[in-house]
């Protein structure tokens, strides 16, 4: 059997996979496959609603809020966000903009937006290591926030890092979360958020597809020199199609959140993911050879990241994981050690077997 750690493009559900296979030179009697469809054409006109409808179902998303499929990733959207928004309190030049930097994704963040406004960083979780490592998130009572801020942004999970949010800032200012690593995974009420938004490629669909929430009142406001294509009000005036949308992606994509209808909705989910999470946890917080150095009350559900205190056995473990079926565990280069990716379609059974071969493994290296 072989699991599939990856922190994504990650592994989706089987199910998905089996009928996007069988659906693939034929999509319901059309006589085309999905990929060769006109994006105008009244078959994915279908696709396309149908997925809206049932992510709008599934996250509970307010009548006020515009589901809209873009492109161009997270990354892409560290620039879109300013260029939608940096103008809501006045002009862009005295434009004041609030980031609190919990993780790897943040930095990205910050350093894209202070391209368009004024950046103010509202607080830093390296400050509360003395390595200036990323393992916590600060103290919410120690943030400093602008008066005027037009946002305050925020990643609520940190893919690289393995800081998470459980708890909803109090802001006078929208907020807007990057939401891309733990979208779905979670109940969430999306009236918290003035803008969410993700890449496709952890808990929805495979990369090329992003999702972008955002309240009526937020939009309309793009700096003049924003791309059209980039323009919120744009798409969203043009229900996603002003340019050729990523139609495949947004096919599967469609798939995932029937399949997660299936499983009992997002709240089902949220139950298996704290059961794997607990399971994952609980073995590394019990062991001599493995670590987990991120705060207890921030540890993600999501991504897992974990070290060995004999790193000479690094390139072992890799190798031995790899002849078991368990993949892509290696961590990222910017933090290294291990990392184990565990979204909605991971199964509880992949993190059973992760974790046997952990023992296993310190059985026998560290007995």
């Amino acid at each position: 059997m072989i699991y599939n750690f990856s922190a994504g493009p990650a592994v989706l559900p089987k199910e998905v996979l089996q009928q996007a296979a069988s659906e693939m030179l034929d999509w319901h009697g059309s006589g085309m496959s999905v990929m060769e469809m006109s994006h105008r054409g009244a078959e994915f006109m279908s696709i396309l609603a149908d997925a809206q409808q049932n992510l709008r179902e599934l996250l509970a998303v307010p009548s006020n809020y515009k589901i809209l499929f873009l492109q161009g990733g997270a990354i892409a959207e560290n620039a879109i966000v300013p260029m939608n928004l940096a103008r809501l309190n006045g002009s862009s030049e005295s434009a004041v903009l609030d980031y609190v930097c919990t993780g790897s994704w943040s930095v990205k963040s910050i350093k894209e937006a202070a391209k368009y406004a004024n950046v103010h960083v509202a607080a830093d979780a390296r400050s509360l290591n003395p390595a200036g490592k990323f393992n916590a998130i600060p103290d919410e009572s120690t943030w400093k926030l602008s008066a005027n801020a037009a946002y305050l942004h925020l990643c609520t999970n940190e893919t690289i890092d393995g800081v998470e949010y459980n708890f909803v800032p109090k802001s006078s200012a929208p907020i807007v979360a990057d939401m891309s690593s733990h979208i779905l995974s979670r109940v969430i009420n999306v009236a918290d958020y003035g803008v969410i938004y993700g890449g496709a490629q952890k808990n929805i669909g495979p990369a090329g597809l992003t999702i972008v929430i955002v309240r009526d009142d937020l939009l309309g406001h793009a700096l003049p020199s924003c791309p059209s294509a980039f323009n919120w009000k744009t798409v969203a005036d043009n229900d996603s199609m002003y340019n050729t949308p990523p139609t495949y992606a947004i096919y599967i994509a469609g798939l995932v959140f029937q399949w997660i209808k299936r499983q009992g909705g997002v709240a089902a989910l949220e139950k298996n993911n704290i059961a794997k999470a607990a399971l994952l946890y609980d073995f590394i917080d019990h062991s001599k050879l493995y670590e987990n150095r991120i705060a207890k009350e921030c540890r993600s559900r999501m991504n897992v990241p974990f070290f060995l205190r004999d790193e000479s056995l690094n390139a072992q473990f890799l190798s031995a994981a790899k002849e078991r079926g368990l993949l892509q565990l290696k961590g990222h280069s910017s933090v290294g050690g291990m990392r184990a990716s565990i979204y909605n379609a991971m199964p509880y059974e992949g993190v059973q077997a992760l974790v046997n071969f952990m023992q296993e493994f310190e059985q026998r290296h560290h007995p």
